[in-house]
């Protein structure tokens, strides 16, 4: 069973940034993919940014340039950074997890793709 614990969302202005952390328990996040997605009030789930064990990295169109992703292994705990953030970022992010393997980067973009999920964190970002 694989646990992941959320951190680090709040309110901030436009342009300021934020670290979303993800701590996991029960597998090595080292071995599995990760991704990061997010959902506003009245939307769908939405993918923000997921990354393959061998480091290959999707980003939506959306966040590209502004946020990026990372794992420290020995803490066994990913990271969303966001930089210049906009009021459209505003949303609920989640942590994902899977134990399933996919040849193409684009299936890691899917929500159905992901075993295990953060409980959430909210993200509000002021005009």
């Amino acid at each position: 069973q694989v646990q992941l614990l959320e951190s680090g969302g709040g309110l901030v202005q436009a342009g300021d940034s934020l670290r979303l952390s993800c701590a996991a328990s029960g597998r090595e996040i080292r071995n599995y993919g990760v991704g990061w997605f997010r959902q506003a009030p009245g939307k769908e789930r939405e993918v923000v940014i997921v990354q393959t064990t061998g480091g290959t990295t999707y980003y939506s169109d959306s966040v590209k340039g502004r946020f990026t992703i990372s794992r420290v292994n020995a803490k066994n705990t990913m990271y969303l950074q966001m930089n210049s953030l906009k009021p459209e970022d505003t949303a609920v992010y989640y942590c994902a997890f899977t134990l399933r393997y996919y040849s193409d980067i684009m299936d890691y973009a899917r929500v159905g793709a992901y075993d295990y999920w953060g409980q959430g964190t909210q993200v509000t970002v002021s005009s």
